[in-house]
């Protein structure tokens, strides 16, 4: 599915885009499941539902109300809906992270994000394998754009060729912050580059790579489904912080049988006590 250049384009900068892999008519039950789940948020005055570990799956950001919603994240859509478990299950996703990783997948964990209009999250630079290291560092993060995604909406910002280069503590002052010191921080700002599209485009992403993404300064929703998906030899070394009932599923190829390793140094991520770690660099 990947052409030479594309694949070429991951593995020297960690992240590429590849525009309207998936159709309007395949975004749109997906966008219907999204709304009910808002319309639900409505009902709440903070994170409601459940995760396999208790804490909640709908999480929604300071100042929420009934008026004006502000969820920002369900944890493991795909195990409460058949739209979203679908893309784990076939598709060209599955497909695309193949060209890269090889036939055999192993499905982590998944979730989809929101900045609805006005929406005040933003997430802090990080690498996303610090807080799900593996055995290998296969790993991709797949983000699948549901709207279309422009500077002013809050896109991920990449450092290309970061996910070469060093794992970044995400412990500051002896607190798990889940974000990167302020000095590296501010080296990645002047570097990054914005991942952008319309509806349907599908980005993949090194896990090692640096990322982060600013507010959404628009009246227009920007949500994005998002899974880990890693090569199906490489092992979870942490619990991961959005469990499933799927996790460690093959979702392509087939199981290897082998664990395979790489040599890195790092210190061990920390579950957050509530709905996501949103709350976690919120405090950082």
């Amino acid at each position: 599915m990947l052409s030479e250049t594309q694949q070429a384009e991951f593995w020297e900068n960690g992240v590429v885009v590849i525009e309207s892999v998936y159709s309007e008519r395949e975004l749109e039950p997906l966008r219907r499941q999204h709304q009910r789940w808002i319309d639900e948020s409505r009902k709440h005055d903070g994170p409601f539902g459940e995760m396999l570990d208790g804490r909640a799956r709908f999480d929604v950001e300071p100042g929420h109300t009934a008026a004006a919603p502000a969820l920002r994240r369900v944890a493991s859509p795909e195990e409460i809906s058949g739209e979203f478990l679908e893309l784990i299950e076939k598709g060209p996703m599955l497909t695309a992270v193949a060209d890269l990783l090889g036939e055999d997948l192993r499905f982590h964990h998944a979730k989809l994000n929101s900045k609805l209009p006005g929406s005040g999250t933003r997430v802090n630079w990080h690498q996303d394998f610090t807080f799900d290291p593996h055995s290998n560092d296969d790993c991709i993060t797949a983000m699948l754009f549901l709207d279309d995604i422009d500077s002013d909406i809050g896109p991920a910002r990449v450092v290309p060729g970061s996910h070469r280069g060093e794992l970044y503590s995400l412990w500051q002052d002896g607190r798990f912050t889940g974000a990167v010191a302020d000095s590296v921080a501010h080296q990645c700002e002047s570097s990054a580059i914005e991942c952008l599209g319309p509806a349907g485009s599908l980005c993949l992403m090194h896990t090692r790579a640096l990322h982060a993404s600013a507010e959404n300064l628009t009246q227009r929703s920007r949500s994005l489904y998002i899974a880990t998906l890693t090569a199906a030899d490489a092992v979870p070394l942490a619990p991961c912080a959005v469990p499933s009932k799927h996790a460690g599923r093959i979702v392509h190829g087939r199981d290897p049988g082998r664990i395979r390793s790489v040599a890195f140094s790092m210190e061990t991520p920390e579950i957050p006590s509530g709905a996501s770690f949103f709350e976690q660099q919120a405090g950082s």
